[in-house]
């Protein structure tokens, strides 16, 4: 109860600007022993060429010698905490799943286990993401209440998991056997037509008159998943609000989603008694505004755990203009592509320096790529869906094929586990890093060498130092 009250003050402070600073007050870490020389550190590389990709290198030694003036040094301060990571991951969209099913079981099985066992042969993802009725990335759109022209169905009394049962949920139910501690979170793109304005998949808005009906078809899908031994952890109201042209899709302006939260979906989910978290926005960093005018309606804010970002607008930082209007909700970063035109070299020192790294200095508990698999020619996708998503990866019947996402993830997922807490690192010239402590009490420290060049540079901690060289656009984990 104390440490409550002191919390809640604390968020007080921060509103109001008489608070720098509650890093005191977040979750405490496992004290560390300290760094000893001749003891190594555990190097993992990726380079842009493709030369070595995601493989364990020589162990690194811990010395005593102070480095040179003006070498770049990076130091680790554990005692500095930030906020608690929930998990790495993918979106595991209908047309990844729909692949997945139709693979080899033996495939299968050793895809999955690669993928989320979290054993020290594997890359250990914790966190995925699912769409609530059909994604872009399914073979065809669907609902939960599919329903001729004309006709409603306000008692959700048509109501179906069916389309999720042919392959999601079978996949799913074997990544939970890999994996029981795996968090899922839902985002729809569109509500049943016959809710919306326009009568269509694509674009319109919700109804007023169907905000109740919306709210307890939510209700009835974390049941219904429930009841398929599928727990969701968390959903998004709305995936990209503001982006009414995709198919699926729909229209809520961040008034619309605050009343449909604070009236209508908030309230069904206490009556219901879930704990399944509510989580705002869903969409560019470039309205940081409509987060904000969500979370400034105490009404609506009671039942919001927090908001969820992409980025193909706007700068990474306005995730932290967010977090510091408001420090007591999460921020969560839930999607980002790979284009099937971009290069390897170009992506992999991008998305690590600007999502694994700058989501997570700007507060995120979550990194998630999209999309999980495709096929080899991008498929499948709705009519007007995406035509050019590169998958984590590429299923060609039982082949698989691990593209640029699948190592980005990697570097982090396999080491930051659910539960570990970011900690201050410093940054060096062209040297953009983060660090966590880790449930177990290791270190991890991920660093892109964003020059042109190769860039030797210093880690220190506990007054111990280790050296590292990194090729230019090359990606390290280390482990301590």
């Amino acid at each position: 109860m104390v440490r409550y009250c002191v919390s809640a003050f604390c968020a007080v402070l921060l509103s109001l600007g008489l608070g720098t600073s509650c890093q005191w007050l977040a979750p405490a870490v496992p004290a560390a022993a300290p760094a000893t020389a001749g003891s190594t550190v555990a190097f993992w590389l990726t380079n842009p060429d493709k030369s070595v990709l995601f493989q364990q290198q020589a162990g690194l030694a811990w010395g005593t010698a102070a480095p040179a003036s003006g070498s770049a040094v990076i130091e680790v301060d554990e005692q500095q905490t930030y906020q608690t990571i929930d998990g790495f991951g993918y979106s595991l969209t209908g047309g990844s799943a729909q692949l997945l099913h139709a693979m080899a079981p033996a495939a299968r099985q050793a895809i999955l286990q690669e993928l989320f066992a979290t054993d020290a042969a594997n890359i250990g993802v914790s966190y995925l993401r699912l769409s609530i009725g059909a994604s872009d990335l399914d073979a065809a759109v669907f609902s939960y209440d599919d329903l001729p022209a004309g006709q409603t169905d306000p008692t959700l009394a048509r109501f179906s998991l069916a389309p999720d049962l042919e392959h999601l949920v079978p996949v799913l139910k074997e990544i939970l056997a890999i994996n029981p501690d795996i968090k899922l979170l839902g985002s729809p793109w569109s509500p049943p037509a016959w809710m919306k304005t326009n009568n269509s998949s694509k674009g319109g808005s919700l109804k007023p008159e169907f905000y109740d009906a919306y709210a307890r078809y939510f209700v009835k899908y974390i049941q219904g998943m429930k009841a398929q031994g599928v727990r969701i952890d968390a959903i998004t109201v709305q995936n990209e609000p503001l982006h009414p042209g995709n198919n699926p899709s729909l229209l809520m302006l961040a008034e619309q989603q605050a009343e449909f939260v604070k009236l209508h979906l908030g309230p069904a989910f206490r009556a219901a008694d879930l704990d399944t978290k509510i989580i705002i926005y869903d969409h560019n960093a470039d309205r940081p505004d409509y987060s904000l005018t969500i979370l400034n309606d105490p009404e609506a804010r009671q039942y919001i755990d927090g908001s969820a970002f992409h980025l193909y607008a706007g700068p990474i930082e306005a995730l932290s203009t967010v977090h510091n209007a408001h420090p007591d909700k999460h921020i969560y970063f839930t999607e980002q592509w790979v284009g099937s035109k971009s290069l390897f070299a170009e992506n992999v020192p991008w998305h690590v320096r600007t999502l694994l790294i700058g989501a997570t200095r700007n507060w995120a508990r979550t990194v998630l790529e999209w999309n999980l698999a495709a096929d080899p020619q991008q498929n499948p996708h709705t009519p007007g869906g995406c035509t050019e998503c590169r998958g984590a990866l590429t299923i060609a019947g039982s082949t698989v094929t691990r593209e640029d996402a699948y190592y980005i993830v990697a570097h982090a997922s396999k080491f930051v586990r659910p539960g570990s807490v970011r900690i201050a690192s410093t940054l060096a010239p062209t040297l953009p890093n983060v660090a966590f402590k880790t449930p177990a009490g290791q270190q991890v420290l991920l660093v892109q060498n964003d020059a042109r060049t190769p860039q030797s540079f210093h880690v220190r901690y506990h007054g111990q130092v280790f050296t590292a060289t990194l090729g230019a656009g090359s990606v390290g984990t280390y482990v301590w």
